[in-house]
């Protein structure tokens, strides 16, 4: 009995302490915008309280404003309820951070042209060591660029049947395709497709004569496979 007694009057207390020490944290910061526990609500990013219209000089604290005398506590006088205003908070508004936007991308070349005798041996569509050393320079410059579609177009020159020209303009274009796609570039951005002789570099009456070493050597930038790109980075591909 003793016991219950003695639990029933520590509540008792409790209960008519907790008022008493909320007033307290009140009265003591009476002046600046308070939290729900009666503590000065401070602002995370400069550190400073908001003052309230009910603030004086004589309620500063030191943490929000800096004195050098001891305060003094003057208990608050309420206004009459005409004179009433609404408490004031004065916030500090920064600037909006200046974002940079980033340089525009630079476009890739529309075209880059590849010498049919420096990636195939004459009148051949399988690519010699030193084509695929081309193709591979190539192949790591594209490495971190976005591009949507890439193009080899084969190209012969007049010696031959039409239809001979187009198979083997088509097989050396495969042929490049076919390698690229082996250092990672993607098969759904990469197309092939063969000209023939229907697109010939030389001029009109230029290269005249039958096949001779010098005539197929002057016949030389019609053989040739052009790489088209559509994307966003400069290249630079040495021959």
């Amino acid at each position: 009995m003793k016991l219950k007694l003695s639990f029933v009057a520590c509540t008792l207390a409790l209960t008519t302490l907790l008022p008493a020490a909320s007033l307290a944290q009140n009265a003591r910061n009476q002046g600046y915008l308070l939290d729900p526990y009666g503590e000065i609500v401070i602002s995370p990013t400069t550190g400073l309280c908001w003052r309230d219209s009910d603030w004086t000089p004589a309620r500063a604290v030191e943490r929000c404003d800096r004195t050098d005398r001891p305060l003094a506590y003057t208990p608050p006088v309420a206004p009459p309820p005409a004179a009433e205003k609404p408490a004031v908070i004065a916030a500090v508004v920064l600037p909006p951070a200046v974002v940079t936007p980033p340089a525009p991308p630079k476009p890739l070349p529309q075209k880059v042209s590849f010498s049919a005798d420096a990636l195939f041996a004459f009148d051949q569509s399988e690519l010699k060591p030193e084509g695929k050393a081309m193709l591979d320079d190539f192949a790591q410059q594209l490495q971190g660029t976005t591009y949507d579609t890439i193009v080899a177009t084969g190209h012969a020159d007049r010696f031959g049947s039409v239809d001979y020209n187009q198979k083997l303009s088509l097989r050396r274009a495969n042929a490049v395709k076919d390698y690229l796609m082996s250092k990672d570039i993607l098969a759904s951005r990469i197309d092939a497709e063969g000209k023939g002789k229907s697109q010939p570099m030389t001029k009109p009456g230029a290269c005249v004569g039958a096949m001779s070493t010098k005539i197929i050597a002057c016949l030389q930038p019609d053989r040739r496979v052009d790489i088209e790109m559509h994307g966003t980075k400069t290249i630079v591909v040495t021959q």
